[in-house]
């Protein structure tokens, strides 16, 4: 019993807001051995921050909250700790045993220190397995678990409880989607009474919690459920996390029920011109094949139209339908998102000639700062052994997916 009056306790002073004492929690946040919710300053009842800790075996318990300012902080909690009220002390954090960050904490309770959390460190922190921090002589070893959702879940308190109040909080585990029109057994009308038509694209898991990249302009316009299909598979709804019109990506999540056998690994190392690399996606659906089609060509070019450094330029084949998916290079990493090809009309309008094989890829650089900003737990790696196009194929169907809405023909007139 004194662990789990522990963990409340450390709850309601979490020192980085600046509140000596709160009251909660409102809602609740469950993931994995994460346990928190939302809390109020005790004296004016106004809503202060959303925390959640988890009890360690070394007799620490971490607490990281997120403040209604935004600012993130993680606190090193235990009963056996005295420290002096305001007490400062320097903590040496060490990530997967490479990324470094010192942290500044501060005592302000006697059994707790809590730090401010830049953002850099918020994402690593999200993507790390294994954390290790030194303080003086003290070093401590933490397996992080489950910390992408627990601090996406946090970010979805935060949000949530500012637009609607403590009296509404609920399970901020549950991200809210955006609202949608409600399905309807026939395909509902567009704006002027035109029908909606089918639209497809394709896209690719990127973390064990099921969340999917894909192409901003595939579900623009999107009327209804979006779905997405694993070859062979059923079709799940998926909702929309987040996306970015600008450069043309948008993020989507399965459902919490379902589980994938693995998620693509994003390239840590930039690539080069001449690299060959392989286009997996579900070209023309419903006139070829329902598996998903593959390509192979070269990166033609570090930029896109008009040297927009955020594109490579790429010689693999890709047709309406292949957007969102993945492209890898020769160990299989994902080092881009098909988005899309030259138009081939207009240009043979303006010059005279039709162009071949120029189509574009958004870089990885895009996709991790895209991800980055949408709070999402990813995984890079580095380049290794070469492998067979059938083995990137292969390894690549537990995630790449067919994504598939109902769109009004004006929207599906903007890919």
């Amino acid at each position: 019993m004194w662990l789990k009056s522990f963990v409340v306790a450390s709850l309601l002073h979490v020192g980085v807001v600046g509140i000596a004492h709160a009251a909660g929690p409102f809602g609740s946040v469950n993931v994995g051995n994460w346990i928190g919710g939302a809390f109020s300053n005790d004296e004016s009842g106004a809503f202060s921050h959303c925390a959640a800790t988890t009890p360690y075996a070394n007799g620490v318990i971490l607490v990281v909250g997120q403040s209604a300012a935004g600012i993130w902080s993680l606190g090193f909690a235990s009963p056996s700790y005295r420290f002096k009220q305001g007490e400062n002390a320097a903590i040496d954090v060490i990530f997967d045993g490479q990324e470094q960050a010192r942290l500044f904490a501060t005592a302000n309770q006697p059994n707790m220190l809590t730090a401010v959390m830049p953002a850099n460190v918020v994402r690593t922190f999200q993507k790390a397995s294994l954390m290790v921090a030194t303080a003086g002589r003290a070093v401590l070893n933490f397996d992080l678990t489950s910390t992408g959702p627990v601090i996406a879940a946090l970010a979805n308190c935060v949000t949530r409880v500012k637009a609607d109040g403590l009296s509404k909080a609920g399970d901020f585990t549950k991200v809210a989607a955006k609202p949608q029109a409600a399905p309807d057994k026939q395909t509902p009308p567009a704006a002027g009474g035109k029908a909606a038509r089918a639209k497809s694209g394709t896209g690719f898991v990127v973390s064990a919690s099921g969340h999917i990249v894909t192409n901003n302009h595939v579900i623009d316009g999107c009327v209804g459920d979006i779905k997405g299909n694993l070859t062979g598979e059923a079709s799940m709804v998926l909702r929309v996390v987040s996306s970015d019109a600008n450069n043309d990506l948008a993020l989507l999540q399965a459902p919490s029920t379902t589980t994938f056998k693995d998620f693509a690994r994003i390239r840590d190392r930039s690539i080069r011109s001449g690299d060959s690399v392989i286009a997996i996606g579900f070209p023309f659906h419903g006139l070829l094949s329902s598996d998903f089609t593959v390509t192979t060509g070269i990166v033609s070019s570090l930029s896109g139209m008009r040297n927009d450094s955020r594109f490579l330029q790429i010689s693999a084949p890709i047709q309406p339908g292949n957007s969102g998916g993945p492209l890898f290079d020769t160990t299989g990493q994902v080092v881009g998102v098909v988005t899309g090809k030259i138009p081939a009309l207009r240009i043979a309008a303006a010059t005279g000639n039709i162009p071949e094989n120029i189509n574009f890829a958004i870089k990885t650089g895009v996709l991790r700062d895209f991800l980055d900003n949408s709070v999402v737990p990813y995984q890079t790696a580095e380049p290794k052994g070469e492998l067979k196009t059938t083995d990137i194929a292969g390894n690549a169907r537990p995630y790449t997916m067919l994504i598939s809405c109902n769109a009004t023909e004006q929207a599906d007139a903007k890919r």
